[in-house]
């Protein structure tokens, strides 16, 4: 893979993982406009995504640290020291890990579903589209609850949305920020809580893609593309998620449903035109 491709590969994923647009839609749409074929592979493909999951994973934990000290050993005082009543940080801890039953266990049962049969420039565009408006309905919603207001209730109907975001194009945050903002979050809490919740997904991703990697080793020449893969996309994650706080703080989520339905709209007309297949 060169070097330039990994770079812009890692500054993607980086910005729509946290970005309402879709990282995995993106991924594919742009060495699909470019007429990249790096990945192609399915060896050299799973091992990029193992990196540009790991950029991301440390982006969401260095933005979050603070707070995620106090919710590891709120988590585990409620386990191991049993400590009743459960502290606020504990509790919020077990609600997130909740969050992530529902969408790990679709995604493993239909991994081969999604791989074949969703990803292609088509059904992308129409998911950009579609749920891009679906966002823009729902952002309507009003609410002020904070991240802190979280409920088991919360955490399995939101967690459960995730599922939507395993079609390319749906936008894992985009999606939970719906389902957010719907059970009456603010802006800001539903941006917040999107966020922590792709630790649990992202990180079970990750383990479970290195698990892989380890028995199937690195193919020959992408250790280097892999390095600047995790850099770029950590980066470029800390950046779009503090750059979605401070933006969701003042302004609405309007502009992302508007970048979304134009990608949307452009991807359909290179199919049209024959510009590019889908």
């Amino acid at each position: 893979m060169p070097i330039f491709e990994a770079i812009v590969l890692g500054i993607v994923q980086g910005l729509t993982e946290f970005l309402p647009v879709s990282s995995s839609g993106h991924l594919l749409i742009v060495p699909w406009l470019f007429g990249w074929d790096s990945l192609d592979s399915d060896s050299v493909k799973k091992s990029f995504d193992v990196a540009l999951h790991l950029g991301t994973l440390i982006a969401v934990i260095a933005y979050f640290r603070r707070d995620l000290g106090g919710y590891v050993a709120g988590g585990i005082s409620a386990v191991v020291r049993r400590e009743r009543p459960i502290t606020e940080e504990g509790r919020i801890a077990w609600l997130l890990v909740l969050s992530a039953v529902p969408a790990g266990i679709v995604g493993f049962a239909a991994r081969g579903f999604i791989v074949d049969a969703l990803g292609t420039p088509l059904v992308i565009a129409l998911s950009l589209i579609g749920f891009g408006l679906v966002l823009m309905w729902a952002d309507r919603s009003i609410g002020d609850r904070p991240l802190e207001a979280v409920t088991r209730r919360d955490a399995l109907a939101v967690g459960t949305a995730q599922i939507l975001a395993l079609n390319p194009g749906t936008s894992r945050s985009g999606i939970t920020i719906t389902a957010a903002r719907r059970a009456g979050f603010s802006r800001d809490g539903a941006a917040r809580l999107s966020f922590l919740m792709s630790l649990p997904v992202t990180g079970g991703a990750v383990v479970y893609e290195l698990a892989g990697l380890a028995a199937d080793g690195i193919p020959d020449g992408l250790f280097i593309p892999m390095v600047i893969g995790v850099i770029t996309s950590a980066v470029a994650g800390w950046i779009a998620v503090w750059g979605t706080i401070r933006i969701v703080r003042t302004y609405s989520f309007t502009p992302f449903v508007i970048y979304r339905v134009g990608l949307g709209v452009l991807i359909l007309a290179l199919l049209v035109t024959g510009v590019r297949t889908n």
